[in-house]
């Protein structure tokens, strides 16, 4: 399996606090089945300013750090760009890092507030030549009160990362039902820990697993977890199936 989002690189945001608690939560992921991880820490402007040139040698020491430490696991660099209205701007000018060497750029919205101008902002991240993911789409308000909103930026060109951890009501019943209502929708395409300091899902990850495969296959399992994840570290198209829309009844139950 390949990780393509968690806050494992430490001493930059809100995830490890120092090589010890990396190291520790990556053997975790090498337990829990993971090959590959992409590091993505929080780009945020004037807070979390962690851009590619100071990212690319820190992940290449911890990568050393895990070899000294016999975890086989390889490490990728990437960041998780907070929303901004600058956001081709700090793609052209190599600020913030897309995922590997891939055109996969992961980003985030304001939990609470839904954006107006989002889909300008998307086409930014077209326009400079990059993929579009959005990470955990079921942890947004304006997601959970209508999840049929995710259709509309897939038509976009929008990938979508949901966290392993909402299946399990680790960021509440709301997240957990949305996130659910998305996998039976097919817009799901990658799964991420998001892991900080705690290694949560890596530990528990037999019990995430069996959640997942109530609401969609192993095949389906597979995709998310390993096939698309795989594309982008490979840096290719994925296959893309079409999201049917949630039906009315089950919007808001």
């Amino acid at each position: 399996m390949i990780d393509i989002h968690c806050h494992l690189l430490n001493g930059v945001d809100d995830g490890c606090r120092d090589a010890i608690e990396s190291l520790t939560n990556l053997k975790l992921a090498e337990e829990a089945g993971f090959t590959d991880i992409i590091l993505t820490p929080h780009y945020i402007e004037n807070y979390y300013e962690n851009d590619y040139e100071t990212i690319k040698p820190q992940v290449a020491e911890l990568q050393s750090k895990l070899y000294d430490n016999n975890i086989l696991v390889k490490l990728h660099h990437g960041n998780e760009v907070y929303f901004s209205e600058k956001m081709g701007e700090m793609i052209t000018n190599n600020v913030v890092s897309k995922l590997g060497k891939s055109r996969y750029l992961l980003f985030e919205l304001p939990q609470k507030t839904r954006v107006l101008n989002l889909e300008n902002v998307v086409s930014q991240i077209k326009a400079a030549g990059c993929i579009p993911i959005l990470a955990h789409p079921e942890r947004y308000m304006f997601v959970q009160h209508n999840p049929n909103e995710i259709a509309k930026l897939i038509s976009q060109g929008v990938l979508m990362q949901c966290n392993y951890g909402s299946i399990i009501g680790q960021y509440g019943k709301e997240a957990q039902k949305t996130i659910i209502k998305l996998l039976k929708n097919n817009m799901v395409h990658f799964l991420g820990t998001d892991t900080h300091r705690q290694g949560y899902i890596y530990g528990h990850f037999y019990r995430v697993e069996r959640e997942f495969l109530k609401y969609i296959s192993e095949e389906k399992f597979e995709e998310l977890t390993t096939t698309n994840p795989r594309e982008i570290i490979e840096d290719n198209p994925i296959n893309i199936e079409e999201p049917t829309l949630v039906r009315k009844k089950w919007l808001f139950a």
